[in-house]
C-alpha cells in the first residue's frame, strides 16, 4: 500500500491508551478491533491509496457510533456503505448528524473519490473518549486537556509529518476545537494557518434551518482550497 494508507492504519492502531484519566472516563481504541481495522483499511486502500498531499479536516475526538465503529472519521455504517461504497453488516440504529451534514458537503464536492482526493478527514484525538458510557469531548474537563495534552501534541505532529499532509493550511471542525488546534499549532509550528469552521453536528442539531447555507459555506472554503 502507498504511504498514506499504510501510515494511517498504523497511526490509528497503534495509538497508545492513556496512562490515567479522571474518575468517569475511558478511552477506547477501537482501530485495534480486527472488524473495525479491517472497514478501515477497505477505505484506506479505495480513497487513500496514494501520496496526494491533502488538507486535513480535524475534529474532536472520535464518537463511539461513528468512527468508533466503521474506522472512518464522520462515517455512520450507513455513509460507509451507500456513499463511499464499502459494504458492512454493522448495525445501522439512528443516523449520525455529523455524518448527514458531512456527506452533503462530499457530496457537492464531487462525491467522495473526488473529495477524498484533496481532504483528510481526522480528529486532534484519535481515540474513542466516554463519560459513563457516553460521547465525551476532551475538552469538556480542565483536567482532561492536562491529561491528554502530551498524547495530542503527538497525534498531531504524527498526522501533519506522517501523512504527506499539506502544511499550508489545516481546518478545525469547531470553534471551541479551533481553540486548542491554533494552541497546539503555536507550540507545534506544524500548519501556516488554522481555518474554523463551524462544527457539523453543532449545525445539524442547533442550525438545522440553514443547513443549504451552512453546507454553501463549507463548500466555498474547502473549494478555495482545492
Amino acid at each position: 500500500m502507498p504511504k498514506l494508507a499504510v501510515q494511517l492504519l498504523h497511526f490509528l492502531s497503534s495509538f497508545p491508551q492513556p496512562n490515567t484519566l479522571p474518575p468517569g472516563i475511558e478511552a477506547q481504541n477501537p482501530f485495534r478491533e480486527p472488524a473495525v481495522q479491517a472497514l478501515a483499511q477497505r477505505f484506506a486502500d479505495k480513497f487513500y491509496a496514494d501520496d496526494q498531499p491533502r488538507v486535513a479536516l480535524l475534529g474532536i475526538n472520535p464518537g463511539r457510533l461513528g468512527m468508533g465503529r466503521t474506522g472512518v472519521a464522520f462515517t455512520d455504517p450507513v455513509a460507509l456503505s451507500k456513499i463511499c461504497g464499502i459494504a458492512n453488516e454493522l448495525p445501522r440504529g439512528r443516523p449520525e448528524l455529523s455524518t448527514q451534514f458531512v456527506y452533503r458537503v462530499v457530496g457537492a464536492l464531487g462525491g467522495p473519490a473526488e473529495f477524498y482526493r484533496h481532504f483528510f478527514l481526522s480528529s486532534i484525538y484519535p481515540l474513542v473518549l466516554l463519560n459513563n458510557g457516553l460521547n465525551y469531548n476532551y475538552y469538556d474537563s480542565p483536567a482532561l486537556i492536562k491529561t491528554l495534552w502530551p498524547d495530542m501534541q503527538r497525534s498531531l505532529r504524527q498526522q501533519a509529518t506522517d501523512f504527506g499532509l499539506r502544511r499550508d493550511v489545516a481546518i478545525s471542525l469547531g470553534k471551541r476545537n479551533g481553540e486548542f488546534l491554533r494552541k497546539l499549532n503555536d507550540e507545534l509550528g506544524l500548519f501556516k494557518r488554522i481555518v474554523v469552521l463551524d462544527h457539523p453536528r453543532y449545525l445539524m442539531q442547533y442550525r438545522r434551518r440553514d443547513l443549504e447555507a451552512n453546507v454553501a459555506k463549507y463548500v466555498a472554503v474547502l473549494g478555495d482550497l482545492v
